[in-house]
């Protein structure tokens, strides 16, 4: 049995499937609907700070995508996969950060789990997010 996907933060459905699409809306750190990581990341801080905020809201992602298909179906590739980092200016590393999500994507899926890519650096996300992660997957 797959894990239920994250709750809404508002007005939206976690996942959205189009024949053999699936779109997921931005997913951020969060554990049971509350936040565990805000931002904004620093150029000082250690990239390894920020892993656990990546690695949850990749997982967020990919639960709410998993969450649309039906028995015995599977994800057979990542198409996209953009990050939005809230970052201070002088930050450089956003694709480093990103890296993680693409590893744990690839440690997941295989080979299938790289698809292409977006890191983007942004002023605030919802609730104060240190990280957003939205996918578009292949069924």
């Amino acid at each position: 049995m797959s894990a239920p996907p994250p709750v809404p933060q508002g007005d939206y459905l976690p996942a959205r499937r189009h024949r053999d699409l699936i779109f997921t809306s931005g997913m951020t750190p969060r554990e049971a609907g509350v936040l565990t990581h805000h931002g904004p990341i620093r150029a000082s801080d250690p990239l390894e700070d920020h892993a656990d905020a990546v690695r949850l809201a990749c997982r967020n992602a990919l639960t709410a995508a998993r969450a649309t298909l039906a028995e015995g179906e599977a994800i057979s590739a990542i198409l996209s996969l953009t990050v939005y980092l809230v970052t201070e200016p002088g930050f450089t590393a956003h694709s480093r950060l990103a890296d993680i999500a693409s590893a744990d994507l690839r440690a997941e899926l295989g080979e299938a789990g790289i698809g292409s890519r977006a890191a983007v650096g942004v002023a605030t996300l919802p609730g104060n997010a240190a990280i957003e992660i939205a996918l578009v997957a292949a069924v």
